[in-house]
């Protein structure tokens, strides 16, 4: 099942069932958030919205956390001249940060001017878990979706810490739909591929994570609680702009296209306020 998030013409946040090219409204009153925690009925109204209607919001709000890996692609970790993490390399994105498909990412470049596209596949938690083993880590999983980790690389590697420089506003789009865990059985077997205007910049499989899915949410849990709603980033594979040589950024109108294979695509344009 895929579920997106988006407003109605009131502006009101509303969960709807993606199906062919349409969006039917689930006569649920809640949020994504609401939805997930609650696991309510699935009974969809019978009115449909064309896909390219619809004004998606961020899949998730409102979650207690967004964490993020660094590193996390061998291939990454050679680019970027780094010893791969003996264990799962976190650090956190804002809330603020959250932005929706077909949104803008926006920078003032009196801030920043090296702003850096990270395809990731984004793992959604469906229930509270604390200390899960590997083996149990799955049926945490309320779904999966695509994520663009945007980072301004002159404040991450300025500050020498990441997270300022991930978590400006818009940072980190979601979208264009969470595909929920029944259907998307294995996250490790799955085509990942950004695209900048129409080049192909970065092309992967999930497959090859240093840290699977169940070891990510397992270490994650022995620290934290994660609730319903948290949201992990999962690493980017190799090709980011800022080690490419020369450097790649991010300008004025790029269009950024972050696609994983069952689940679509996630597109933003990027704006200079």
């Amino acid at each position: 099942m895929k579920l997106a998030q988006f407003f109605d013409k009131e502006g009101n946040l509303r969960v709807g069932m993606v199906d062919g090219r349409a969006v039917f409204p689930l006569a649920f009153s809640g949020d994504m958030l609401d939805f997930i925690a609650q696991r309510p009925e699935v009974t969809r109204e019978s009115h449909a919205i064309p896909l390219e209607e619809v004004r998606f919001a961020p899949v998730v709000l409102r979650p207690t956390k967004i964490i993020a890996l660094g590193l996390n692609y061998r291939d990454h970790a050679e680019e970027s001249k780094g010893e791969p993490p003996k264990a799962p390399l976190i650090f956190a994105k804002f809330p603020n940060s959250l932005a929706a498909h077909l949104s803008d990412i926006r920078w003032d470049p009196g801030i920043t001017q090296k702003v850096d596209y990270e395809a990731e596949l984004a793992v959604i938690i469906g229930k509270r878990v604390k200390d899960c083993t590997p083996q149990r880590a799955l049926d945490s999983v309320f779904g999966y979706t695509c994520a663009n980790d945007v980072s301004a690389r002159d404040l991450q590697f300025g500050d020498g810490q990441w997270v300022r420089g991930k978590s400006l506003d818009s940072f980190c789009p979601l979208g264009p739909w969470i595909v929920t865990a029944e259907e998307l059985r294995d996250p490790h077997g799955l085509h990942i591929a950004c695209w900048l205007n129409g080049d192909l910049v970065q092309e992967s499989h999930t497959g090859n994570m240093i840290f699977s899915v169940p070891e990510v949410i397992s270490f994650l849990s022995r620290h934290f609680t994660l609730y319903p709603g948290d949201i992990i980033l999962t690493g980017t594979p190799s090709g980011v702009g800022t080690f490419r040589d020369p450097p790649v950024y991010l300008k004025d109108g790029d269009l950024v296209i972050v696609e994983i294979q069952g689940i679509g695509k996630l597109v933003n344009r990027c704006r200079i306020v």
